[in-house]
């Protein structure tokens, strides 16, 4: 038997205010005047120099705004690539992802980008990657995706939507100072927060767990209980607490796998554009045959904090529509052996998932 040996992000600072320590992080990487840092910052930061101040950009180094309204491409980050290419001489000194999951993979890809050639299409899938990533940090700034810690970078392509999977993935630093994520509003707070949440369910409950991801999986399931079903924690404890669910969450995920509302939620993306934290929960409330005990929880938390989910988002759809949803969550073959066990090809048909699909 094999095991993997799984890549860690190999520095990490937490604390309220870390993120004022951004330069003396940044200073000993910079590879001189003409390797600038490039900071990918999520554009709901656009004009609130209460973050962007403490950015000390010198040389040439740059910071880009990403729209989060969608998902990141394949050609979105092939067209970041090029930009940097056309515009510098050398390659950056680091890429630094400020925001939530799709910023920071954003910053993921464009740095693997660098230094493999081709297009980013070309390496959704597993271990595809074959040089490793330019220095590249993590910042969140709203938590639960668990994209600070993990191994992959969720893309949409032009055939499926995907991660590119790889031991070069993960960032070299990341910063988690939970003040960042004092403005995130209660929908979008909630949504990304289930998030860690299903990662935690679909782990403890999937046919790859052992001790190592039951260890991290338990401990973020612990934390989003209390954060999300109890009133005793203040706004700043959740905060804090929060943000150690998500890193254990993805902790929890990068030895193990996820399950069935992941492998749904990445249908309804590549379809709907719908995005990742809501997908999640609007399959979720529909997976009481997979996950009883985590959707009755779900259902609580749900009620508890008044979110509405959409409702009737597949119920226009074309036949042909349901199966392009259908094939993009069965291409995610390690999910569903998770979740259902080897033989998950007779128990998960197309049928079931059309049934499934047409419920949301």
């Amino acid at each position: 038997m094999t095991y993997k040996n799984y890549p860690m992000v190999s520095r990490v600072v937490f604390g309220r205010g870390s993120f004022n320590q951004l330069d003396e992080i940044l200073a000993p990487k910079r590879k001189g005047r003409n390797a600038p840092f490039i900071f990918y910052v999520d554009d709901v930061f656009k004009g609130n120099h209460w973050l962007t101040s403490r950015i000390s950009l010198s040389y040439n180094d740059k910071i880009i705004y990403i729209p989060t309204n969608e998902e990141p491409k394949t050609s979105q980050i092939d067209q970041l690539v090029e930009d940097i290419i056309l515009e510098y001489s050398e390659l950056p000194s680091g890429i630094i992802g400020i925001g939530g999951g799709i910023v920071m993979d954003v910053a993921k890809a464009v740095s693997l980008m660098l230094t493999n050639k081709g297009q980013s299409k070309d390496y959704q899938g597993w271990d595809l990657i074959k040089n490793p990533a330019i220095y590249h940090v993590g910042i969140p700034t709203i938590s639960g995706t668990g994209a600070e810690v993990s191994r992959t970078t969720i893309l949409t392509g032009p055939v499926r939507k995907l991660g590119i999977n790889s031991d070069h993935t993960p960032f070299d630093q990341v910063i988690l100072d939970p003040e960042l994520t004092k403005d995130v509003p209660t929908n979008q707070w909630f949504y990304t927060g289930m998030d860690c949440f299903v990662h935690c369910v679909e782990s403890l409950n999937g046919t790859y767990l052992n001790a190592f991801s039951q260890s991290y999986g338990e401990k973020a399931f612990e934390l989003c209980q209390e954060i999300f079903l109890e009133d005793h924690l203040s706004k700043e404890e959740s905060q804090d607490k929060l943000m150690m669910a998500s890193w254990h969450g993805g902790m929890s995920i990068a030895y193990s796998q996820v399950g069935v509302a992941h492998a749904m939620s990445y249908g309804l993306g590549y379809l709907l554009g719908v995005k990742h934290g809501i997908g999640n929960c609007i399959v979720f409330d529909h997976l009481e045959d997979y996950y009883p005990e985590g959707v009755a929880m779900f259902k609580k938390m749900k009620e508890k904090h008044g979110i509405e989910l959409p409702q009737g988002i597949c119920a226009d759809l074309t036949d042909a529509q349901f199966n392009t949803m259908i094939d993009v969550a069965l291409s995610l073959e390690p999910l569903w052996e998770n979740a259902i066990g080897k033989n998950w090809k007779t128990k998960i048909t197309r049928d079931v998932l059309l049934k499934l699909y047409k419920k949301m």
